[in-house]
Parts: structure tokens; sequence; C-alpha cells
């Protein structure tokens, strides 16, 4: 039994403790420690959140969470539709926010699970409260898998599909990077098939009218799109 506190008490201090040291220390994922442990190549270059396309920015969370810059963390009414959901047997989509995804990134593991779900909750929320929407993007840029051979970040991830700088992004390439991040392992921003293509044209559009949510991870609170 001691052990075991003991082990529980280790695992609850590791996100306590590295949070607020990757305010200013940039931080590497489980996914990539795990190809790093199995010989696997990793490709990551870090790149400050300014040196990244508003463009793309502004696509990732009309995306993949339009409250970001509203929520602290976590999108409650979501979750709640998706526990629903998964009570009463129906499909579900996770209802992972940015900051969930940065949390299981940092701290958890791949496979989904309820435990892994309940266990997002209150790191993303620790993590919102500590660290400011703009390093949580910036973080969260620097992380995300991009592709199918360990490209980790949006450096990998642009150089790989479009061989651009991710600051050098017009619409059309910063909205198929963006719609590449639920599955990067199949999904090819630089060849994209029709549907693809058609997703990410609707996620520019939405991103082009409602690019002012992105506001919070813009250069001066401000995306110039």
């Amino acid at each position: 039994m001691r052990l075991l506190v003991t082990a529980i008490a280790v695992l609850i201090a590791i996100p306590l403790v590295l949070t607020p040291v990757y305010l200013v220390v940039d931080p590497i994922s489980v996914p990539m420690i795990e190809r790093y442990l199995t010989g696997r190549p990793v490709t990551r270059e870090w790149r400050d959140i300014d040196q990244v396309s508003d463009r793309l920015k502004a696509s990732i969370i009309l995306s993949e969470d339009g409250q970001f810059c509203r929520h602290w963390g976590v999108d409650f009414g979501a979750l709640r539709a998706e526990v629903d959901n998964y009570l009463e047997g129906k499909p579900t989509r996770g209802a992972s926010t940015l900051t969930m995804q940065v949390a299981r990134n940092l701290f958890l593991w791949n496979d989904p699970s309820p435990i892994r779900k309940v266990l997002e909750v209150p790191l993303a929320l620790y993590i919102d409260l500590v660290m400011p929407k703009k390093r949580i993007m910036e973080i969260y840029l620097n992380i995300a898998e991009w592709g199918p051979n360990g490209e980790f970040g949006v450096a990998a991830g642009s150089e790989r599909a479009f061989g651009r700088e991710p600051q050098n992004l017009d619409w059309q390439t910063a909205s198929l990077l963006a719609v590449t991040l639920p599955n990067p392992l199949v999904r090819n921003p630089a060849r994209p098939n029709n549907g693809l293509l058609r997703v990410a044209g609707i996620v520019a559009e939405r991103a082009q009218m409602y690019g002012e949510r992105a506001n919070c991870v813009g250069s001066g609170g401000r995306l110039a799109l």
C-alpha cells in the first residue's frame, strides 16, 4: 500500500512540477519519448509562436477548438454532451480541447479510454491556470504529430508537406495542415483527396469569417489574417 501511495504521489507530482517549468523550457511529448526509446526517428525543430502563420493558428482553433480563447482548458458543454452519448451507447468524438490534447501528449498515453479522459480534465484545468493561452498554443504547435515518420511540430509538418517554413502558408496550405491533425498517420496534406480538400476549404472559410475568436494567440492580442 505504501508503494502504491508513493507511486500515485509521484505521478501527481510530475505534471504539478513540470507544468510551471514548461513556461520557460520547451518540452518533448510522450509519443516523442516513446519513439526515442524504441530507436525510431524523431524530427522536430521548435518554432516560436510568432514565427508560425496566423492563418494556421486560426485554422487549427476554428477546426479543433473554437472556444479555445474563452474556456478554462475544458469545454464543459461539449464534455457533458460526450458523456451523455457515451452512457447512451452513441458514437463519441472525444470533446478534447487543445489544452486537453497538450495535457495528454505531455503527461498521458495515446490509447483512448474513459480513464485517460478523466485524467485529462484536471490536467487541462491546471495547465490553463498556470500557462497563458499563447504558451499553450505554442507548445501544441511544437509537439503535435504531423506525419507518419516521426514528424513532430509545425516546422517538420510544413516542411514535409510543402517544403515551406510555417510562417509562409497561404489559406489552402494552412487549412490542409490543420485538418491533417486528427489523423496525421493517414492524412497527407501534400496529396489531399477530394474529401480532405473539401474539409480544408470549410475550415479556411470559417477561419476567415471568425478568425477573431483566435486573437488570444496573436502577436499583441490580434491575428493578422
